[in-house]
């Protein structure tokens, strides 16, 4: 008899339901611990139907990896959305974010805690990326026009993603205590970092040369 020929949508649901699979094997023992057999085994279809989809393990990773990245970027947009205010817009972007980290943890330890060395062969990998990137970043350079925050925009997200995304490691790794609470840390840190962001550079101090070179001298 010959196999039924799948229609799109259930072709689509097929390649949905191997990325749900992989992404959880992916984030719980890495790439190099799972094999397109263990991923068909698991969707009970033959070795090779993942194959009809997807050149190799690497290419289904990149598009777990993009879903996730276009699911979290869905997310940061939505929360902010019709929020005029940016401090109350940044604030519900910073909710949203916590959000999927810990609603979600296999995507996000996919997105931000795994690479893979030839991501230009995955255009759409690419471009969710740079969009989650540029949500992260966007409310930022708009404070930044307004004078309400001090400093180049690009080095004050990366700044922040570094001490959020840490501290959302530790809590997801269960390395956090009890008390004080993640919510009590969390509140601190942005406290500390928003206060940071709030206070000009300081001018840079003379240099010796100019304090000690006679002809600056006042005559």
């Amino acid at each position: 008899m010959a196999k039924k020929n799948l229609s799109e949508s259930e072709i689509a649901a097929f390649k949905a339901r191997l990325c749900a699979v992989a992404e959880r094997r992916f984030a719980e023992g890495g790439v190099d611990s799972v094999t397109m057999r263990q991923l068909a085994n698991e969707l009970g279809c033959s070795p090779m139907t993942p194959y009809r989809y997807f050149r190799d393990k690497d290419e289904i990773l990149a598009a777990v990896r993009t879903a996730a990245f276009d699911r979290f970027a869905d997310a940061l947009e939505t929360a902010g959305a019709g929020i005029t205010d940016p401090h109350e817009r940044a604030r519900a972007t910073g909710r949203a974010y916590l959000d999927f980290a810990f609603g979600q943890p296999n995507a996000y330890r996919l997105m931000f805690d795994m690479s893979q060395p030839d991501d230009d062969r995955y255009p759409d990998l690419a471009r969710a990326g740079e969009r989650a990137r540029a949500t992260m970043g966007g409310n930022l350079e708009r404070m930044a026009e307004g004078g309400q925050v001090h400093g180049d925009p690009e080095v004050l997200g990366y700044v922040i993603w570094a001490a959020i995304h840490g501290l959302v490691v530790l809590r997801l790794a269960g390395k956090l205590p009890t008390k004080p609470d993640f919510q009590t840390l969390h509140s601190e840190m942005m406290r500390l970092l928003v206060a940071g962001m709030r206070t000009p550079p300081a001018a840079a101090p003379a240099s010796p040369a100019a304090t000690t070179d006679p002809r600056r001298k006042a005559k």
